[in-house]
């Protein structure tokens, strides 16, 4: 059956079953260190309610472009300064913790998260905390009282709409290369082929 004539509730439990999916990476703490690495790759010290808020954004928006899928095993919560994860928040809270995390990333994952720096990063901390406390995401669980949990559907819903956020499309753009003469051309990635025979 296709996604146009399901009913509300098959929509639904198709979101919960890419929610219950395996997140995209181990840890949160992959992404906060990934983010902080870049931060410091561009001479910029990374404030505490800037990674929450970055990190908000990437789960938000990778659920959005993936079905429901999280990107990392988070829970973020309404708190009266905006989005924040709890763990992360408590194990921040004396500067960078000391432990092993995974620079490798899935398939995508980084390019991903580069986007998100790329669209975002150059934000302030309160920018940020405006644009994500507009959410309605946020919005809903702040009904609920102070650190009651955004839920990742919630974060799916309100990004896919694009409503109160930009658009998919308007953070993560096709890239366009283009020939010698300026006219833009379709890419694909080089795959090799077998070798050649010798002698043929």
């Amino acid at each position: 059956m296709s996604t146009e004539k399901a009913s509300p509730a098959e929509r639904r439990l198709r979101t919960e079953r890419e929610i219950a999916k395996p997140a995209a990476v181990e840890s949160a703490f992959d992404v906060a260190f990934w983010f902080n690495d870049t931060a410091l790759n561009n001479n910029e010290y990374l404030q505490p309610q800037k990674l929450h808020r970055l990190m908000f954004l990437a789960q938000a928006y990778y659920a959005a472009m993936n079905k429901g899928r999280r990107l990392m095993p988070a829970v973020f919560v309404a708190s009266e300064m905006g989005p924040i994860e709890p763990n992360l928040y408590t194990a921040f809270s004396k500067g960078r913790p000391d432990m092993e995390v995974n620079l490798f990333m899935a398939d995508g994952v980084e390019e991903f998260l580069d986007t998100i720096w790329r669209r975002f990063g150059h934000h302030s901390a309160d920018r940020l905390t405006q644009m994500t406390k507009a959410t309605l995401a946020y919005k809903a669980a702040r009904k609920l009282g102070v650190r009651a949990e955004i839920t990742l559907l919630s974060m799916f819903v309100a990004f896919s709409r694009g409503e109160d956020m930009p658009a998919i499309d308007q953070v993560f753009r096709p890239k366009v290369m283009r020939s010698q003469t300026g006219r833009p051309v379709a890419v694909k990635a080089w795959v090799p082929g077998k070798p050649a025979k010798p002698g043929s």
